[in-house]
């Protein structure tokens, strides 16, 4: 025997109950979402920390190797920012 829904008519019980199972289930979805993303922030925080240790490590090895990466990098964003600019 199929009930036709037209037919119930729902209780402000049924209706406050559907409520509080969606508030529920968006409350869950929100705290999962500001959980992930501060697990996100400290993963990116931890390597960012980790290469810039690393960086520090590389140039006490190498530091005239060093000085030629930088120089070239800043060479480099000079050159766009001049042509970037002078575009306009």
């Amino acid at each position: 025997m199929a009930v036709d829904l037209h037919e119930q008519q729902a209780t402000i019980d049924d209706v406050s109950r559907e409520v509080s199972r969606i508030k529920s289930i968006v409350i869950d979805a929100v705290d999962d979402g500001v959980r992930s993303a501060l697990r996100a922030v400290k993963q990116g925080r931890d390597a960012a920390e980790d290469a810039v240790h690393d960086a520090g490590y590389a140039i006490k090895r190498n530091p005239f190797q060093a000085a030629g990466i930088l120089l070239a990098a800043g060479m480099i964003l000079g050159t766009l920012v001049t042509l970037a600019l002078r575009r306009n």
